[in-house]
């Protein structure tokens, strides 16, 4: 056996194995940082803002030090099948199978293409998530992320392998249904994606509502979802599969049937205190920051929009 995998390295070309190993390390540092300065972001804004974050609180109960240790190793394990992720579309793009495109290109299509991946991967989601419940899938894919039954923003990527691979497959199979149809992707669009994403999915698991008071009652943002909408499923395990949106829950008939009691509970109207300047500056600074590193990534990819 030893020399089997011996013979097979031997004929495999040092620079295709180079090729890999830089694109899992890059894949591992993309998302990697985006996790971290996502929820570390959201962290340090809970701290900053402590008072007004206990206000809003959707759950008393508190999450413990080990809860935020397992959700971070855990994450770390995330990373690594999300690299891998990364590691498949660029092969595939190299091998001309995925069509995915760093070129310049217009703000509209740009816009309307992470859209269709927002709008798709809702579907996606919920669909699995809410197939990861039943009773035969819920233990070996579904149970660890649920270990947080008060969320933390670490929760977002707290996964066991087989959740992580699900999770991580969605853009691969995007993008090859997109190049099967003859639409060439944008790698831009890929890209606001995947921070889109982990952004509302750190939103999904703060823990603290952080959408306005009066979300719910409004048509014109009734159908997002809030962080009360995903926390409620923690808690409870059985309603709200949903991600982006209330549109699945509610055809299906899964939404909590006192989601919008406890929303309005929890968003209380905003208070500002007097040291405001003082904590609005610190998340201006944390804001600045993730957007130096954001033109950094993009700038050593080459990537510019017409």
């Amino acid at each position: 056996m030893f020399d089997l995998f011996a013979s097979t390295a031997a004929r495999t070309p040092p620079a295709f194995l180079d090729r890999i190993s830089d694109h899992i390390m890059w894949g591992m540092y993309l998302d990697f940082s985006r996790y971290l300065i996502a929820a570390g972001a959201m962290f340090a804004f809970l701290l900053v803002f402590k008072t007004w974050a206990n206000n809003r609180r959707i759950q008393e109960r508190r999450a413990k030090g080990m809860d935020y240790r397992r959700e971070f190793v855990s994450s770390l394990r995330t990373v690594f099948f999300f690299a891998v992720t990364t590691i498949s579309i660029l092969v595939l793009r190299d091998a001309g199978i995925i069509l995915l495109h760093l070129q310049e290109y217009s703000l509209w299509l740009l816009t309307a293409q992470v859209a269709v991946m927002i709008i798709v991967h809702d579907a996606y989601f919920y669909w699995l998530h809410r197939a990861m419940h039943h009773p035969k899938l819920f233990r070996p894919l579904h149970l660890h992320h649920h270990k947080s039954r008060t969320p933390t923003p670490f929760t977002a990527y707290s996964f066991s392998v087989g959740e992580a691979v699900l999770e991580a497959a969605y853009v691969p199979l995007f993008l090859l249904a997109t190049s099967l149809m003859g639409i060439a992707y944008a790698g831009m669009a890929v890209l606001f994606f995947i921070w889109i994403q982990i952004i509302r999915n750190v939103m999904q698991h703060a823990g603290v509502e952080l959408h306005p008071a009066g979300w719910v009652d409004s048509k014109w943002t009734d159908w997002i979802s809030t962080t009360t909408h995903h926390d409620l499923h923690h808690s409870e395990g059985r309603y709200n599969y949903g991600f982006y949106f209330t549109f699945w829950d509610r055809w299906m008939g899964t939404e909590h049937p006192e989601y919008k009691q406890r929303f309005r509970e929890a968003a209380k109207p905003l208070v500002i205190s007097r040291r405001v300047a003082e904590k609005v500056s610190v998340t201006v600074m944390a804001l600045f920051a993730t957007l130096a590193t954001l033109s950094g990534g993009l700038q050593s990819m080459g990537v510019a929009i017409a």
